[in-house]
């Protein structure tokens, strides 16, 4: 079980939101990179970014700060939010991402995320609202659900899945342990999971289905609900 800290990125600010609505934002750190750091300090190997602005924007829009965050720290950094064309996949790796997670364009051109991920290191994020997936910075539904999305990924080649449940994000309320199984069985990927982690009980249920790789830590770890150091040992 790899564990994922998470920064969300707003105004240049590291964020947390509560179930994705922008009003929402509660500000944890105005030097987003003094935060990676702390966590690369801690163990960690990845770090989770989403660029919040980029996200609604279609664009990036928190350059400044990945570039920043880039620059002071080694450990591996996954970046979502706008990432949406080949020129802007190769302009984040040139800058120095590991992994590029691609959400909205998923459910709009699946075969554009096949083809990127035959010659970059994609993740596919699914967010989902009551089953179906959340597009343009969860601000619509679509009529498709999480698990088909899932599906289409099968053998594609994209490095994980990264599922989030959008109602429980960022409410502490737990992990959805079934849906996250649900997504891992449709796509046989290595697939993370995100939204609603509260402590240490949802990650043990989590590697208790053998069926999840990886979990997305944010609010827990903020509010003070969860040791991360603690968890990087006992899973290292």
């Amino acid at each position: 079980m790899t564990l994922y800290p998470a920064i969300d990125l707003k105004d240049g600010k590291a964020v947390r939101l509560t179930k994705g609505l922008m009003d929402s934002a509660k500000i944890y750190s105005d030097e987003p990179w003094q935060l990676v750091k702390k966590f690369e300090e801690m163990g960690t190997q990845w770090v989770h970014l989403v660029d919040l602005n980029g996200a609604f924007a279609g664009e990036p829009k928190n350059l400044e700060e990945i570039i920043k965050i880039r620059a002071n720290c080694n450990v591996k950094l996954e970046l979502g939010g706008g990432i949406r064309d080949e020129a802007t996949i190769q302009k984040m790796l040139q800058i120095g991402i590991d992994r590029i997670i691609l959400g909205s364009i998923a459910v709009k051109d699946a075969e554009f995320v096949k083809d990127m991920a035959a010659k970059y290191p994609i993740a596919v994020g699914i967010d989902a609202i009551d089953g179906f997936v959340a597009v343009e910075g969860w601000g619509e539904v679509s009529s498709m659900k999480a698990t088909d999305l899932a599906k289409e990924f099968a053998n594609a080649g994209v490095e994980a899945i990264i599922c989030t449940d959008v109602g429980k994000d960022g409410t502490l309320s737990g992990v959805n342990v079934d849906f996250t199984v649900e997504i891992a069985k449709a796509s046989g990927v290595s697939t993370i999971a995100s939204g609603g982690v509260k402590d240490e009980e949802d990650i043990t249920a989590l590697i208790a289905t053998g069926e999840v790789d990886g979990v997305i830590i944010g609010k827990a770890y903020y509010e003070g609900r969860l040791d991360l150091p603690k968890m990087f040992k006992l899973l290292s």
